[in-house]
């Protein structure tokens, strides 16, 4: 009977923290996906808040009373209903919302985001080049929004940790693509957007 009454407080505090955070317009979602070798090389060359590993992210859209999440991710730019969205995720699952100072910028990203729907998928990972990766779409969105950046571009590492070789799959990627590793090209990540300080994290959701 102990076992079974723990069981069922867990449960209960479970469904009680995620039911805590009620998603909003603009909100931030920063998730793990089990994508392979590839996701699994981002994560070692990209920290987010807190240490944890986030590879994806996209925007909270609510159109309808319905939630979606905006995000680059397949092929294009696309909404997708937020339960895909979760369905996806290798834990964790995190929620970000901009600072009451800078959340009059969401309808304009939002309204910037909607018109890049269909816009191929930036499988090469450089800035300003017509596609969008994931984090690119968002760091777009804002800048569009704000006039000026609101978050930082970094140089892109595909290199090991304390090493000067470039992870193999990288190798193997950029090839079969037929360009050179843009190491060190200007660009962004889901852990480091989770880093902003323009940001206030709500929480695992």
């Amino acid at each position: 009977m102990k076992y079974s009454l723990c069981f069922l407080l867990l449960v209960f505090g479970l469904k009680t923290h995620s039911q805590r955070i009620a998603l909003k317009n603009g909100d931030l979602m920063f998730q793990s996906i089990n994508c392979g070798p590839l996701c699994d090389a981002i994560n070692q060359v990209t920290e987010g808040y807190r240490g944890l590993d986030f590879n994806h992210m996209g925007m909270v859209v609510i159109k309808d009373n319905n939630v979606y999440v905006l995000e680059a991710s397949g092929s294009e730019v696309k909404l997708t209903n937020y339960d895909d969205f979760v369905k996806k995720t290798n834990l964790p699952l995190y929620v970000g919302r901009l600072k009451k100072r800078y959340q009059a910028l969401i309808p304009k990203a939002i309204t910037f985001g909607l018109q890049q729907l269909g816009k191929p998928y930036d499988e090469a990972y450089i800035y300003d080049n017509g596609k969008y990766y994931c984090s690119e779409l968002i760091y777009d969105c804002f800048l569009e929004a704000n006039g000026t950046p609101l978050f930082k571009l970094y140089p892109m590492t595909y290199k090991s940790p304390g090493a000067d070789i470039y992870f193999e799959v990288w190798e193997s990627y950029f090839k079969a693509l037929g360009m050179d590793v843009p190491e060190g090209e200007l660009g962004c990540n889901p852990g480091g957007i989770s880093k902003s300080r323009k940001l206030k994290m709500l929480g695992e959701i």
